[in-house]
């Protein structure tokens, strides 16, 4: 079977000066689906999306988002797509149907009242429709800005850090927004700052790293390089060393020391090392156990040991 990519990116270079934001951005996100652009502060994923939506042109490197080229065809690229950036773009000013109305007549949409009213129904926002929306909360501002996103029905959607800043219930909001937006068979490109959100949101995640993707796959995918975590906690201090060399030698991993825990941990590269194994062998080490686990890692670890500390040159010049 065929994939057809809603966004198809191929050596996409970026520089501001002597900054290179980009240097190679190579990116497939086929249709239909909720592909995450994870990496550290000044990586490069907001140059990246503005690349995408057209707001900056690229030095190389070609583009098609939703079968249109993002240079000859930049116009129609926009006709097709739907933008929400980190922050509410929505006028204070006017209430919540107001900013719908008004976008959708700047975008010639037909209905526009009842576009507005769709769109308020579906974000909760209908009771709030005809208060200003200076008075809406920030999580209710985000979903004002996010519907206002959807007013054409774009076929790709672009959200950059769009719960950012959020509490737990208005993140939830969004996340719901977006996987009933992929139920519909809307595409969207995700970046946050929430990996477990990237985890439960997304088919396939991009880990961009100094202007390219690095890594690529779907959450799973980018678990099992990375290997389970093992740790064991000793009852006696002076048996740490010793502790170590038990998990060096089954994990094949460097082990990591918390002494303030009297902690030791690895991360293994055996898929058949089990807890009931490892407890076996300290036993027979002679370590004393005060506990012991085995833990699947979470993207969270993945994003930690496949980017580290590095960071690009994003945030100079985002």
């Amino acid at each position: 079977m065929t994939t057809t990519y809603a966004v198809l990116s191929e050596g996409l270079e970026k520089s501001f000066g002597a900054v290179h934001a980009l240097r190679g951005l190579d990116l497939a996100v086929a249709e239909g689906t909720v592909c995450g652009l994870l990496g550290p502060n000044g990586a490069g994923k907001t140059t990246a999306v503005r690349l995408l939506t057209t707001l900056l042109r690229p030095d190389a490197g070609s583009a098609r988002i939703a079968g249109h080229d993002l240079v000859r065809e930049a116009a129609a690229v926009r006709r097709r797509i739907g933008v929400t950036g980190q922050y509410a773009s929505v006028d204070g000013d006017l209430t919540g149907r107001q900013n719908l109305r008004l976008c959708a007549r700047l975008l010639r949409v037909r209905g526009p009242a009842e576009r507005a009213g769709e769109l308020l129904e579906r974000f909760g926002l209908t009771e709030a429709a005809d208060r200003p929306a200076s008075t809406y909360s920030g999580g209710m501002r985000r979903r004002l800005d996010l519907a206002a996103s959807l007013i054409r029905r774009p076929d790709v959607l672009f959200l950059d850090e769009p719960t950012t800043g959020l509490d737990p219930a208005s993140r939830n909001h969004i996340r719901d927004a977006v996987r009933e937006l992929k139920a519909d068979g809307t595409t969207v490109l995700l970046t946050t700052q929430y990996l477990e959100e990237a985890d439960q949101l997304a088919d396939d995640i991009a880990v961009v790293d100094r202007g390219r993707v690095a890594h690529h796959g779907s959450p799973a995918q980018l678990k099992t390089l990375i290997g389970a975590y093992a740790e064991v906690v000793v009852a006696d201090p002076d048996a740490l060393g010793k502790a170590a060399a038990v998990l060096g030698r089954l994990t094949g991993g460097e082990p990591v020391f918390d002494r303030d825990r009297n902690a030791v941990g690895a991360v293994t590269s055996d898929p058949t090392l089990t807890l009931p194994r490892l407890v076996r062998e300290l036993d027979a080490s002679a370590v004393p156990l005060a506990d012991a686990g085995l833990r699947q890692p979470t993207l969270d670890d993945v994003f930690l040991r496949l980017t580290g500390d590095s960071t690009g040159s994003e945030e100079l010049v985002a």
